[in-house]
Protein backbone atom coordinates (compact mmCIF):
# COMPACT_ATOMS: atom_id res chain seq x y z
CA UNK A 1 0.00 0.00 0.00
CA UNK A 2 1.03 3.68 -1.09
CA UNK A 3 2.15 5.67 2.31
CA UNK A 4 0.93 9.14 2.72
CA UNK A 5 2.03 12.24 4.73
CA UNK A 6 -1.65 13.37 5.90
CA UNK A 7 -4.42 10.74 6.45
CA UNK A 8 -7.55 10.87 7.98
CA UNK A 9 -10.20 8.61 10.43
CA UNK A 10 -13.70 8.72 10.63
CA UNK A 11 -15.95 7.21 13.44
CA UNK A 12 -19.60 6.43 12.66
CA UNK A 13 -20.28 6.11 16.23
CA UNK A 14 -23.92 5.59 17.75
CA UNK A 15 -23.47 8.49 19.56
CA UNK A 16 -21.89 10.80 17.56
CA UNK A 17 -19.52 11.19 13.98
CA UNK A 18 -16.06 11.91 14.43
CA UNK A 19 -13.34 12.90 12.05
CA UNK A 20 -9.68 13.01 12.69
CA UNK A 21 -6.94 14.16 9.94
CA UNK A 22 -3.10 13.51 10.88
CA UNK A 23 0.29 13.82 9.64
CA UNK A 24 2.13 10.97 9.41
CA UNK A 25 6.14 11.27 10.73
CA UNK A 26 7.77 8.18 10.66
CA UNK A 27 5.36 5.79 13.03
CA UNK A 28 3.86 8.83 14.68
CA UNK A 29 0.70 10.58 13.89
CA UNK A 30 -0.14 14.29 15.10
CA UNK A 31 -3.19 15.58 15.13
CA UNK A 32 -3.74 18.43 12.40
CA UNK A 33 -7.84 19.00 12.54
CA UNK A 34 -10.89 17.53 13.73
CA UNK A 35 -14.64 17.65 14.03
CA UNK A 36 -16.78 16.10 15.97
CA UNK A 37 -20.94 15.90 15.11
CA UNK A 38 -23.86 14.65 17.70
CA UNK A 39 -25.69 12.65 15.67
CA UNK A 40 -27.07 10.08 17.61
CA UNK A 41 -27.49 8.05 15.30
CA UNK A 42 -28.39 5.17 17.79
CA UNK A 43 -31.06 7.03 18.71
CA UNK A 44 -33.19 6.55 15.37
CA UNK A 45 -32.66 3.06 16.08
CA UNK A 46 -36.50 1.45 17.05
CA UNK A 47 -37.74 -1.62 18.74
CA UNK A 48 -37.63 -3.34 15.07
CA UNK A 49 -33.86 -2.44 14.78
CA UNK A 50 -34.68 0.21 11.83
CA UNK A 51 -33.02 3.19 11.60
CA UNK A 52 -35.46 5.98 11.03
CA UNK A 53 -35.51 8.63 8.62
CA UNK A 54 -34.92 11.76 11.30
CA UNK A 55 -31.68 10.27 11.98
CA UNK A 56 -30.93 9.03 8.78
CA UNK A 57 -31.25 12.78 7.60
CA UNK A 58 -28.88 13.82 10.21
CA UNK A 59 -26.25 11.46 9.62
CA UNK A 60 -26.59 12.25 5.77
CA UNK A 61 -26.06 16.39 6.80
CA UNK A 62 -22.90 15.38 8.99
CA UNK A 63 -21.09 13.34 6.27
CA UNK A 64 -21.62 15.76 3.58
CA UNK A 65 -19.87 18.37 5.37
CA UNK A 66 -17.35 15.48 6.59
CA UNK A 67 -16.62 15.04 2.70
CA UNK A 68 -16.02 18.78 1.87
CA UNK A 69 -12.96 18.72 4.62
CA UNK A 70 -11.45 15.20 2.90
CA UNK A 71 -12.46 16.06 -0.58
CA UNK A 72 -8.67 16.36 -2.38
CA UNK A 73 -7.39 13.42 -0.22
CA UNK A 74 -6.21 9.68 -2.17
CA UNK A 75 -8.73 6.81 -0.92
CA UNK A 76 -6.14 5.00 0.87
CA UNK A 77 -5.42 7.79 3.01
CA UNK A 78 -8.87 7.73 4.38
CA UNK A 79 -10.67 4.76 6.32
CA UNK A 80 -14.30 5.24 7.66
CA UNK A 81 -15.43 2.94 10.19
CA UNK A 82 -19.07 2.59 10.86
CA UNK A 83 -19.75 0.63 14.72
CA UNK A 84 -23.12 -0.51 17.04
CA UNK A 85 -25.78 0.60 15.10
CA UNK A 86 -24.69 0.31 11.84
CA UNK A 87 -23.90 -3.67 12.88
CA UNK A 88 -27.47 -3.64 13.91
CA UNK A 89 -29.60 -1.98 12.21
CA UNK A 90 -31.43 -4.03 9.35
CA UNK A 91 -31.34 -1.13 6.96
CA UNK A 92 -27.96 -0.53 7.25
CA UNK A 93 -27.40 -1.58 3.51
CA UNK A 94 -29.65 0.90 2.29
CA UNK A 95 -28.65 3.86 4.83
CA UNK A 96 -24.73 2.81 3.97
CA UNK A 97 -25.36 3.24 0.29
CA UNK A 98 -26.47 6.71 0.71
CA UNK A 99 -23.23 7.83 3.16
CA UNK A 100 -20.88 6.37 1.30
CA UNK A 101 -22.57 9.04 -1.40
CA UNK A 102 -22.97 11.42 0.87
CA UNK A 103 -19.44 11.13 2.05
CA UNK A 104 -17.24 10.26 -1.14
CA UNK A 105 -15.32 7.26 0.89
CA UNK A 106 -16.74 3.58 1.73
CA UNK A 107 -17.08 2.59 4.52
CA UNK A 108 -16.12 -0.28 6.97
CA UNK A 109 -18.91 -1.74 9.34
CA UNK A 110 -16.51 -3.45 12.01
CA UNK A 111 -16.99 -5.87 13.87
CA UNK A 112 -17.70 -5.71 18.31
CA UNK A 113 -14.08 -7.50 18.86
CA UNK A 114 -12.40 -5.34 15.86
CA UNK A 115 -13.91 -2.11 17.50
CA UNK A 116 -12.00 -3.08 20.69
CA UNK A 117 -8.92 -3.94 19.15
CA UNK A 118 -9.05 -0.20 17.58
CA UNK A 119 -9.86 1.22 20.90
CA UNK A 120 -7.04 -0.15 22.74
CA UNK A 121 -4.20 0.70 19.49
CA UNK A 122 -5.25 4.04 19.80
CA UNK A 123 -5.43 4.52 23.76
CA UNK A 124 -2.39 2.46 24.17
CA UNK A 125 -0.51 5.40 21.96
CA UNK A 126 -1.12 7.70 24.19
CA UNK A 127 -0.05 6.41 27.61
CA UNK A 128 3.08 5.81 29.12
CA UNK A 129 5.41 2.59 28.32
CA UNK A 130 4.29 0.34 30.94
CA UNK A 131 5.28 -3.49 31.45
CA UNK A 132 1.94 -4.06 33.42
CA UNK A 133 -1.40 -5.45 32.15
CA UNK A 134 -4.24 -2.30 31.42
CA UNK A 135 -8.12 -2.41 31.42
CA UNK A 136 -9.51 -0.05 28.72
CA UNK A 137 -13.08 0.39 29.24
CA UNK A 138 -14.64 2.43 26.53
CA UNK A 139 -18.54 3.14 26.78
CA UNK A 140 -19.91 4.24 23.24
CA UNK A 141 -23.55 5.01 21.98
CA UNK A 142 -24.69 1.41 21.59
CA UNK A 143 -21.85 -0.83 22.74
CA UNK A 144 -19.37 -1.10 25.41
CA UNK A 145 -15.95 -2.21 24.69
CA UNK A 146 -13.50 -3.82 27.88
CA UNK A 147 -10.07 -5.13 26.71
CA UNK A 148 -6.90 -5.96 28.71
CA UNK A 149 -3.91 -4.76 27.07
CA UNK A 150 -0.25 -5.15 27.53
CA UNK A 151 2.13 -2.38 25.87
CA UNK A 152 0.50 -2.04 22.80
CA UNK A 153 -0.64 -5.62 22.29
CA UNK A 154 -4.43 -6.49 23.38
CA UNK A 155 -4.61 -9.37 25.17
CA UNK A 156 -8.63 -9.87 25.80
CA UNK A 157 -11.34 -7.96 24.08
CA UNK A 158 -14.74 -7.94 24.33
CA UNK A 159 -17.91 -6.03 23.11
CA UNK A 160 -20.94 -5.94 24.91
CA UNK A 161 -24.43 -4.48 23.39
CA UNK A 162 -25.11 -2.17 25.32
CA UNK A 163 -24.25 2.31 25.43
CA UNK A 164 -25.07 5.39 26.74
CA UNK A 165 -27.48 6.22 23.83
CA UNK A 166 -29.71 2.93 24.19
CA UNK A 167 -29.26 2.48 27.83
CA UNK A 168 -30.94 6.38 27.87
CA UNK A 169 -33.82 5.56 25.81
CA UNK A 170 -34.65 2.18 27.54
CA UNK A 171 -33.96 3.66 31.20
CA UNK A 172 -34.52 7.70 31.28
CA UNK A 173 -36.94 8.47 28.45
CA UNK A 174 -37.42 12.38 28.07
CA UNK A 175 -34.26 12.44 30.85
CA UNK A 176 -36.23 11.54 33.43
CA UNK A 177 -34.16 9.96 36.57
CA UNK A 178 -35.64 8.09 39.43
CA UNK A 179 -34.11 6.08 41.77
CA UNK A 180 -35.80 2.58 41.14
CA UNK A 181 -35.03 3.74 37.52
CA UNK A 182 -31.50 4.32 37.84
CA UNK A 183 -31.42 0.65 39.88
CA UNK A 184 -32.79 -1.11 37.07
CA UNK A 185 -30.14 0.27 34.54
CA UNK A 186 -27.37 -0.90 36.35
CA UNK A 187 -28.99 -4.20 37.38
CA UNK A 188 -29.48 -4.52 33.30
CA UNK A 189 -25.32 -3.38 32.69
CA UNK A 190 -24.53 -5.93 35.67
CA UNK A 191 -26.10 -8.94 33.69
CA UNK A 192 -24.22 -8.31 30.77
CA UNK A 193 -20.87 -7.81 32.71
CA UNK A 194 -21.36 -11.34 34.42
CA UNK A 195 -20.56 -12.82 31.05
CA UNK A 196 -16.92 -11.50 31.43
CA UNK A 197 -16.44 -10.87 34.99
CA UNK A 198 -14.25 -13.54 35.83
CA UNK A 199 -11.59 -12.24 32.49
CA UNK A 200 -11.81 -8.61 33.56
CA UNK A 201 -11.54 -8.42 37.53
CA UNK A 202 -9.16 -6.71 39.30
CA UNK A 203 -6.68 -9.27 39.95
CA UNK A 204 -6.30 -9.45 36.26
CA UNK A 205 -4.62 -6.04 35.62
CA UNK A 206 -3.16 -2.87 37.15
CA UNK A 207 -4.74 0.06 36.02
CA UNK A 208 -7.83 1.28 34.43
CA UNK A 209 -8.30 3.67 31.95
CA UNK A 210 -11.55 4.91 30.57
CA UNK A 211 -11.98 6.47 26.58
CA UNK A 212 -14.37 8.23 24.62
CA UNK A 213 -17.00 11.02 25.75
CA UNK A 214 -18.47 8.83 27.93
CA UNK A 215 -15.23 8.35 30.60
CA UNK A 216 -14.54 12.25 29.68
CA UNK A 217 -18.00 13.82 30.32
CA UNK A 218 -18.01 11.57 33.82
CA UNK A 219 -14.36 12.88 34.90
CA UNK A 220 -14.92 16.25 34.01
CA UNK A 221 -17.81 16.12 36.10
CA UNK A 222 -16.36 14.72 39.54
CA UNK A 223 -12.84 16.85 39.16
CA UNK A 224 -15.12 20.20 38.66
CA UNK A 225 -17.30 19.87 41.47
CA UNK A 226 -14.69 18.20 43.55
CA UNK A 227 -15.57 14.88 43.96
CA UNK A 228 -12.62 13.64 43.08
CA UNK A 229 -8.96 14.95 42.16
CA UNK A 230 -8.39 13.31 38.65
CA UNK A 231 -9.97 10.97 36.48
CA UNK A 232 -12.80 8.92 37.87
CA UNK A 233 -13.30 6.65 41.29
CA UNK A 234 -15.87 5.19 42.84
CA UNK A 235 -16.75 7.41 46.05
CA UNK A 236 -17.22 10.00 43.03
CA UNK A 237 -19.63 8.09 41.22
CA UNK A 238 -21.72 7.50 44.18
CA UNK A 239 -21.99 11.24 45.44
CA UNK A 240 -22.58 11.87 41.52
CA UNK A 241 -25.32 9.44 41.40
CA UNK A 242 -27.25 10.57 44.69
CA UNK A 243 -27.18 14.08 42.75
CA UNK A 244 -28.98 12.63 39.38
CA UNK A 245 -31.65 11.31 41.96
CA UNK A 246 -31.66 14.70 43.43
CA UNK A 247 -32.36 16.39 40.39
CA UNK A 248 -35.03 13.71 38.78
CA UNK A 249 -34.58 15.05 35.41
CA UNK A 250 -31.08 15.30 33.64
CA UNK A 251 -32.03 19.07 32.05
CA UNK A 252 -32.26 19.86 35.98
CA UNK A 253 -28.86 18.87 36.49
CA UNK A 254 -26.86 21.89 37.42
CA UNK A 255 -23.42 21.12 37.95
CA UNK A 256 -20.12 22.34 37.07
CA UNK A 257 -18.53 20.51 33.63
CA UNK A 258 -22.21 19.88 32.84
CA UNK A 259 -21.84 20.10 28.90
CA UNK A 260 -25.09 20.60 26.73
CA UNK A 261 -24.17 17.92 24.18
CA UNK A 262 -24.27 14.88 27.36
CA UNK A 263 -27.12 15.68 28.67
CA UNK A 264 -29.05 13.35 26.90
CA UNK A 265 -27.07 10.70 27.57
CA UNK A 266 -25.05 11.21 30.65
CA UNK A 267 -27.63 8.93 32.29
CA UNK A 268 -27.60 5.84 30.15
CA UNK A 269 -23.46 6.45 30.46
CA UNK A 270 -23.31 6.64 34.62
CA UNK A 271 -25.67 3.60 34.99
CA UNK A 272 -23.05 1.46 32.71
CA UNK A 273 -19.90 3.25 34.72
CA UNK A 274 -21.46 2.64 37.94
CA UNK A 275 -21.96 -0.89 36.94
CA UNK A 276 -18.28 -1.45 34.92
CA UNK A 277 -16.92 -0.12 38.76
CA UNK A 278 -19.20 -2.86 40.84
CA UNK A 279 -18.58 -5.93 38.72
CA UNK A 280 -14.78 -5.39 37.65
CA UNK A 281 -13.92 -4.28 40.90
CA UNK A 282 -12.55 -0.72 40.14
CA UNK A 283 -11.62 1.92 42.37
CA UNK A 284 -9.90 4.76 40.55
CA UNK A 285 -10.15 5.05 36.41
CA UNK A 286 -7.68 7.28 34.40
CA UNK A 287 -9.11 8.82 31.42
CA UNK A 288 -7.24 8.92 27.70
CA UNK A 289 -7.84 11.30 24.81
CA UNK A 290 -7.71 8.99 22.26
CA UNK A 291 -10.02 6.13 21.33
CA UNK A 292 -11.07 4.03 17.94
CA UNK A 293 -10.57 7.24 15.43
CA UNK A 294 -6.74 7.52 16.78
CA UNK A 295 -6.54 3.91 16.84
CA UNK A 296 -7.72 3.51 12.91
CA UNK A 297 -4.93 5.77 12.33
CA UNK A 298 -2.21 3.98 13.77
CA UNK A 299 -3.77 1.04 11.95
CA UNK A 300 -3.48 2.33 8.95
CA UNK A 301 0.13 3.35 9.42
CA UNK A 302 1.01 0.09 10.23
CA UNK A 303 -0.62 -0.87 6.74
CA UNK A 304 1.70 1.21 5.35
CA UNK A 305 4.33 0.00 7.08
CA UNK A 306 4.10 -3.54 6.33
CA UNK A 307 2.56 -4.19 9.58
CA UNK A 308 -0.42 -5.34 8.54
CA UNK A 309 -2.85 -6.75 11.33
CA UNK A 310 -4.75 -8.60 8.41
CA UNK A 311 -1.69 -10.10 7.65
CA UNK A 312 -1.15 -11.65 11.09
CA UNK A 313 -4.81 -12.33 11.59
CA UNK A 314 -4.30 -14.92 8.00
CA UNK A 315 -1.27 -16.11 9.36
CA UNK A 316 -2.98 -16.95 12.81
CA UNK A 317 -5.88 -18.59 10.65
CA UNK A 318 -3.71 -21.14 8.90
CA UNK A 319 -1.45 -22.03 11.95
CA UNK A 320 -5.09 -22.24 13.81
CA UNK A 321 -6.82 -24.39 11.05
CA UNK A 322 -3.86 -26.69 10.33
CA UNK A 323 -3.25 -25.11 6.70
CA UNK A 324 -1.47 -27.28 3.84
CA UNK A 325 1.46 -24.76 3.92
CA UNK A 326 3.09 -26.28 0.72
CA UNK A 327 -0.29 -26.57 -1.08
CA UNK A 328 -1.31 -22.92 -0.33
CA UNK A 329 2.14 -21.81 -1.54
CA UNK A 330 1.24 -23.84 -4.71
CA UNK A 331 -2.33 -22.46 -5.29
CA UNK A 332 -1.15 -18.78 -4.07
CA UNK A 333 2.02 -18.56 -6.82
CA UNK A 334 0.20 -19.55 -9.95
CA UNK A 335 -3.39 -17.56 -8.95
CA UNK A 336 -1.26 -14.46 -8.81
CA UNK A 337 0.58 -15.32 -12.06
CA UNK A 338 -2.38 -15.84 -13.90
CA UNK A 339 -4.34 -12.71 -12.10
CA UNK A 340 -1.16 -10.59 -13.29
CA UNK A 341 -2.10 -11.21 -16.80
CA UNK A 342 -5.35 -10.00 -16.83
CA UNK A 343 -5.02 -7.53 -14.06
CA UNK A 344 -4.17 -4.52 -16.75
CA UNK A 345 -7.49 -4.82 -18.14
CA UNK A 346 -9.40 -4.30 -14.40
CA UNK A 347 -11.19 -0.97 -14.03
CA UNK A 348 -11.21 -1.32 -10.34
CA UNK A 349 -8.44 -1.47 -7.46
CA UNK A 350 -6.71 -3.83 -8.83
CA UNK A 351 -3.82 -3.67 -5.43
CA UNK A 352 -6.50 -4.29 -3.44
CA UNK A 353 -8.40 -7.05 -5.11
CA UNK A 354 -5.01 -8.97 -5.58
CA UNK A 355 -4.22 -8.66 -1.48
CA UNK A 356 -7.55 -10.37 -1.80
CA UNK A 357 -6.72 -13.13 -3.99
CA UNK A 358 -3.20 -13.68 -1.89
CA UNK A 359 -5.11 -13.73 1.27
CA UNK A 360 -7.48 -16.23 0.24
CA UNK A 361 -5.47 -18.31 -1.84
CA UNK A 362 -3.37 -18.82 1.86
CA UNK A 363 -6.78 -19.29 3.63
CA UNK A 364 -9.07 -21.45 1.00
CA UNK A 365 -8.96 -24.69 2.48
CA UNK A 366 -9.24 -23.63 6.45
CA UNK A 367 -12.41 -25.92 6.10
CA UNK A 368 -11.09 -28.77 6.02
CA UNK A 369 -10.18 -28.92 9.95
CA UNK A 370 -14.03 -29.27 9.92
CA UNK A 371 -14.67 -31.50 7.22
CA UNK A 372 -13.12 -32.36 3.56
CA UNK A 373 -16.38 -32.87 2.04
CA UNK A 374 -17.09 -29.48 1.19
CA UNK A 375 -14.66 -27.99 2.63
CA UNK A 376 -14.83 -24.21 0.47
CA UNK A 377 -18.45 -23.94 1.97
CA UNK A 378 -16.86 -24.29 5.81
CA UNK A 379 -14.14 -22.04 4.70
CA UNK A 380 -16.53 -19.71 3.65
CA UNK A 381 -18.79 -19.54 6.81
CA UNK A 382 -15.78 -19.31 8.75
CA UNK A 383 -14.23 -16.52 6.55
CA UNK A 384 -17.63 -15.17 6.79
CA UNK A 385 -18.27 -15.05 10.38
CA UNK A 386 -15.17 -15.84 13.13
CA UNK A 387 -13.55 -12.95 14.49
CA UNK A 388 -10.56 -11.43 12.26
CA UNK A 389 -8.94 -8.78 13.58
CA UNK A 390 -7.62 -6.00 10.84
CA UNK A 391 -11.00 -7.20 8.77
CA UNK A 392 -14.25 -5.19 8.18
CA UNK A 393 -17.26 -7.06 7.77
CA UNK A 394 -17.44 -6.33 4.14
CA UNK A 395 -14.14 -7.87 3.93
CA UNK A 396 -14.33 -10.71 5.46
CA UNK A 397 -17.91 -10.96 3.41
CA UNK A 398 -15.16 -10.58 0.06
CA UNK A 399 -13.06 -13.08 1.17
CA UNK A 400 -16.04 -15.54 2.23
CA UNK A 401 -17.48 -15.01 -1.19
CA UNK A 402 -14.32 -15.67 -3.03
CA UNK A 403 -13.04 -18.62 -1.49
CA UNK A 404 -16.46 -20.60 -1.78
CA UNK A 405 -16.05 -19.57 -5.23
CA UNK A 406 -13.28 -21.94 -5.38
CA UNK A 407 -14.86 -24.98 -6.74
CA UNK A 408 -17.97 -26.50 -7.87
CA UNK A 409 -20.71 -24.76 -9.32
CA UNK A 410 -20.60 -20.84 -9.89
CA UNK A 411 -24.16 -20.21 -9.68
CA UNK A 412 -23.84 -20.44 -5.68
CA UNK A 413 -21.85 -17.02 -6.06
CA UNK A 414 -24.46 -15.14 -8.15
CA UNK A 415 -24.87 -12.07 -6.29
CA UNK A 416 -21.20 -11.50 -7.66
CA UNK A 417 -22.49 -11.89 -11.47
CA UNK A 418 -22.47 -7.99 -11.83
CA UNK A 419 -19.26 -7.57 -9.78
CA UNK A 420 -17.44 -7.54 -13.13
CA UNK A 421 -14.00 -6.48 -11.55
CA UNK A 422 -14.04 -9.82 -9.34
CA UNK A 423 -14.62 -12.26 -11.97
CA UNK A 424 -10.71 -12.66 -12.85
CA UNK A 425 -9.44 -13.19 -9.11
CA UNK A 426 -12.30 -16.21 -9.41
CA UNK A 427 -11.30 -17.50 -12.59
CA UNK A 428 -7.43 -17.61 -11.46
CA UNK A 429 -8.59 -19.18 -7.73
CA UNK A 430 -10.45 -21.89 -9.61
CA UNK A 431 -7.43 -22.42 -12.27
CA UNK A 432 -5.34 -22.93 -9.20
CA UNK A 433 -7.01 -25.41 -7.40
CA UNK A 434 -7.86 -27.41 -10.63
CA UNK A 435 -4.33 -27.33 -11.66
CA UNK A 436 -3.18 -28.46 -8.20
CA UNK A 437 -5.43 -31.04 -7.56
CA UNK A 438 -2.88 -34.08 -7.02
CA UNK A 439 -0.88 -31.56 -4.33
CA UNK A 440 1.99 -32.20 -5.24
CA UNK A 441 4.69 -29.94 -7.66
CA UNK A 442 4.00 -30.99 -10.77
CA UNK A 443 4.96 -29.10 -13.66
CA UNK A 444 2.55 -26.96 -14.39
CA UNK A 445 2.25 -25.73 -18.61
CA UNK A 446 2.79 -22.44 -19.78
CA UNK A 447 -0.38 -20.82 -19.40
CA UNK A 448 -1.85 -17.57 -20.34
CA UNK A 449 -5.47 -15.73 -19.94
CA UNK A 450 -7.01 -13.08 -22.26
CA UNK A 451 -10.13 -11.08 -20.50
CA UNK A 452 -11.93 -9.33 -23.07
CA UNK A 453 -15.59 -8.29 -21.52
CA UNK A 454 -17.53 -11.08 -20.95
CA UNK A 455 -14.60 -14.01 -22.78
CA UNK A 456 -11.73 -15.43 -21.08
CA UNK A 457 -9.54 -17.61 -23.32
CA UNK A 458 -6.97 -19.85 -21.65
CA UNK A 459 -4.01 -20.87 -23.92
CA UNK A 460 -1.79 -23.36 -22.84
CA UNK A 461 0.00 -26.69 -24.93
CA UNK A 462 -2.57 -28.93 -26.06
CA UNK A 463 -0.08 -31.68 -26.18
CA UNK A 464 0.64 -31.33 -22.38
CA UNK A 465 -3.20 -31.53 -22.04
CA UNK A 466 -3.50 -35.22 -23.93
CA UNK A 467 -1.39 -36.38 -21.87
CA UNK A 468 -3.32 -34.95 -18.09
CA UNK A 469 -6.35 -35.95 -19.41
CA UNK A 470 -8.13 -35.52 -15.90
CA UNK A 471 -7.30 -31.72 -15.85
CA UNK A 472 -8.46 -31.52 -20.15
CA UNK A 473 -11.80 -32.97 -18.67
CA UNK A 474 -12.22 -30.63 -15.50
CA UNK A 475 -11.01 -27.83 -17.98
CA UNK A 476 -14.40 -28.71 -19.99
CA UNK A 477 -16.48 -28.82 -16.85
CA UNK A 478 -15.27 -25.27 -16.19
CA UNK A 479 -16.54 -24.31 -19.20
CA UNK A 480 -19.62 -25.18 -18.83
CA UNK A 481 -19.80 -23.68 -15.43
CA UNK A 482 -19.22 -20.30 -17.01
CA UNK A 483 -21.42 -20.89 -19.67
CA UNK A 484 -24.42 -21.14 -17.23
CA UNK A 485 -23.11 -17.16 -16.23
CA UNK A 486 -23.08 -15.90 -19.84
CA UNK A 487 -19.14 -16.17 -20.19
CA UNK A 488 -17.76 -17.68 -22.62
CA UNK A 489 -14.51 -19.82 -21.66
CA UNK A 490 -12.13 -21.41 -23.93
CA UNK A 491 -9.65 -23.52 -24.13
CA UNK A 492 -6.91 -22.67 -26.99
CA UNK A 493 -3.55 -23.93 -28.14
CA UNK A 494 -0.30 -21.68 -27.00
CA UNK A 495 1.87 -22.94 -30.29
CA UNK A 496 -1.32 -22.39 -32.86
CA UNK A 497 -2.86 -19.20 -31.16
Amino acid sequence: MNKFDTIAAVDLGSNSFRLQVARVMEDQIYPLDSIKETVRLGAGLNADKWLDDDSQERALACLRQFGERLRGLPPHAVRVVGTNTLRVAKNSAAFLDKAEHALGFPIEVIAGREEARLIYLGVSHSLPVSSSQRLVVDIGGGSTECIIGEGYEPLQMESLYMGCVSYSKRFFPEGKISKDAMQQAELAARMELQSIKLKFSANRWREAIGSSGTARALADLLEQNGWCESGITADGLAQLRSAMIKAGDSQKLELAGMKADRIPVLSGGFAIMSAVFKELGIQHMTVANTALREGVLYDMVGRFQHHDMRDVTVNHFMRRYHVDLAQAKRVEELALLLFEQVAPNLAGDVDVLRQKLLWVARMHEIGISIAHSGYHRHSSYILGNADMPGFSKKEQTHLGLLVRAQRGSLAKIIELKDKSDIWPAVLALRLSVLFYRSRTDAVMPRMQIKCRGNEYRVRLDKKWLEQNQLTENALLAEANEWKALGVSFSIADLKKD
